[in-house]
């Protein structure tokens, strides 16, 4: 409290939000480097230490990576596991950026364990997931209002993206994409603080260690755009592909209603793809880097077609296989119960896509030769734009990891084609598309987002004098009307359920006749509301909607089948207004 009130004389607001920006930066990439290291470690102590990789039976470590998932989640976390980035935006829209502590660390410890032991999933969710839950609890320690909470949510992931990346614009663009920010210098300025702050921290224990190492030497041609534009549809493809699959997979899962068949049946299935096709062991960025290096041989490792892979067309069958399962094993991986994000994995696919592509081309007999390394840096992009809807991040991220922009022309095509086509077969990406379901997503759409973070709690009013049926009219003059400052009256039954309404209109020219006062009933004069609301179904926007078409003033509204109170037009505009210049000013 010393300091809240120091801080309050001597600092001002958009100085300490400055301050909090660098500090969360730093903290999300020591989150994001922390979980480098303790996966690097993992995975040095199995290759080292066990050496299943001689005898065939690495396939084998992600069910027991998943089996120490499934102990931690089950007697210490005591709930389930969330998608990182996906629980993130809902926090942002329907918590008010409040993150529970336990988040900080718990993927600190269950991504490892996953993605260590073998598991087909990325370390960037889990990395951006730990550095918001910091942010958010710094936000709370230090009263923080909500809005400049989520907007530090948003720094920590430009600072665990850069970090992990070492690539601070794309880690900026990242943010406005997927967080749906407002891209002004109250935004931006913070972001780029988190991010330097990120990326340095990252040089700080790292060093210069970089992801990809990649030099370009075939420069973008104009003869290459017909290439590129047919990357981009086979891309955007790619990227529908992926999306279905993976809502598909997780809908299998949910049969299961115990997690242990959950592990039981994802860890045998990932065994098996592994057996078959080992690059879809761990992350993948071994994958990447050998595809960039030309040595397709070395980037598909021992498999049982190695007798095969002398024959160029048996290598483009192989790769075009990582294609497809990766998301496969990405997706069953999560649904089994590990913890990881879906970034790199869209990242791998991408890459062995698009050196699919080059080869297909280099190798169709008519002549053509394109270079299987760009193609393989631009596929990346295409399955970014296309899996994300973040062609911007798509872009900038491949072009930082080049480390020059010659490719930027075609990164451009194909991440735009990728995108188009995508976003106009799937309205959301894999993080938004349950959010939109549940009326909880923000948007860069002022209005929508507005209505996404009202709560229908702060509109709903409950000084209503309820009647019953069976009341006459003057029990009801003499007992609800006489004592309410409402001209509107719910009727409900012994169950509290609504039956009916009555408006004072309704009653304005018998209530002053007593003859009818003993023979006149309130069900009689009762009739159907225009309309209901659910409390527990419907969203704001719903809510608003059904405002425009019934015409009326107040609706009910109904939880649990019972009546739960009432909400006016003049405040639900009001509440909105005070919302909307809260989020814009």
């Amino acid at each position: 409290m010393r300091f809240l009130i120091w801080r309050y004389k001597h600092i001002s607001n958009k100085t300490f939000i400055y301050i909090l920006s660098v500090i969360v930066g730093f903290l999300a990439g020591l989150a994001a480097v922390t979980l480098k290291n303790t996966t690097y470690f993992i995975e040095a102590f199995l290759e080292q230490g066990i050496i299943f990789s001689n005898n065939q039976l690495y396939f084998i470590l992600p069910v027991i990576g998943l089996f120490f998932v499934f102990l931690y989640v089950k007697f210490v976390l005591k709930k389930p596991l969330e998608h990182a980035v996906s629980s993130i935006l809902f926090t942002l829209s329907k918590k008010k950026g409040l993150i529970k502590p336990v988040q900080i660390y718990t993927p600190l410890i269950t991504a490892p364990l996953t993605v260590g032991f073998g598991g087909s999933v990325g370390l960037l969710g889990p990395a951006v997931a730990s550095g918001a839950a910091i942010s958010s609890n710094l936000g709370k320690l230090f009263h923080i209002n909500a809005k400049t909470r989520s907007l530090l949510i948003a720094c920590a992931s430009a600072g665990a993206i850069a970090s992990i990346f070492q690539s601070p614009i794309a880690a900026i663009i990242f943010a406005v994409e997927v967080f749906s920010l407002d891209l002004t210098m109250l935004s931006l300025l913070p972001l780029l603080l988190a991010s330097i702050s990120g990326v340095l921290t990252s040089y700080f224990f790292l060093g210069n260690e970089v992801l990809f190492n990649f030099t370009i030497t075939d420069k973008f041609e104009i003869k290459d755009t017909f290439f590129f534009i047919l990357l981009g549809v086979g891309t955007a493809f790619a990227s529908i592909y992926f999306t279905k699959m993976y809502f598909a997979i997780l809908a299998f899962f949910k049969r299961f209603k115990s997690p242990k068949y959950k592990l039981l049946v994802g860890g045998i299935t990932i065994g098996i793809m592994l057996y078959f096709i080992p690059p879809l062991y761990g992350e993948g960025f071994g994958l990447i880097n050998n595809l960039l290096d030309g040595d397709h041989l070395k980037a598909l490792g021992k498999t049982p077609f190695d007798a095969f892979t002398s024959n160029i067309w048996v290598v483009i069958a192989l790769l075009f296989g990582i294609t497809i399962f990766k998301a496969i094993a990405m997706t069953t991986t999560i649904a089994a119960g590990g913890s990881g994000g879906i970034f790199i994995p869209t990242m791998v696919m991408g890459s062995a896509l698009g050196n699919v592509v080059a080869k297909v081309i280099n190798n169709s007999g008519l002549g053509l030769v394109v270079s299987e390394s760009n193609f393989t840096l631009i596929g990346m992009a295409g399955l970014i734009a296309g899996v994300l809807h973040a062609p911007l991040t798509a872009i900038f991220l491949i072009a930082e990891i080049t480390g020059g922009y010659e490719l930027f022309v075609p990164l451009m095509i194909t991440s735009s084609i990728s995108y188009l086509i995508t976003k106009n077969t799937i309205d959301h990406s894999i993080y938004t598309k349950e959010l939109a379901q549940q009326g909880a997503l923000i948007t860069h759409n002022k209005d929508q987002t507005v209505l996404t973070l009202m709560h229908l709690d702060d509109v709903i009013e409950q000084n209503f004098k309820t009647v019953t049926s069976t009341m006459t009219l003057g029990e009801m003059l003499h007992d609800s009307v006489a004592k309410s400052t409402r001209n509107i009256f719910p009727v409900i039954d012994e169950n509290d359920a609504l039956v009916g309404i009555i408006l004072l209109d309704d009653i304005r020219e018998i209530m002053f006749d007593s003859s009818l006062y003993e023979s006149t009933m309130v069900g009689s004069l009762m009739h159907s509301a225009p309309e209901y609301i659910f409390y527990e179904k419907d969203t704001m926007q719903e809510v608003m909607k059904k405002f425009q078409d019934s015409g009326a003033w107040n609706l009910p509204v109904i939880k649990d089948g019972k009546y739960h109170g009432f909400i006016s037009k003049s405040k639900l505009l009001t509440a909105y207004r005070r919302k909307l210049i809260n989020f814009t000013k």
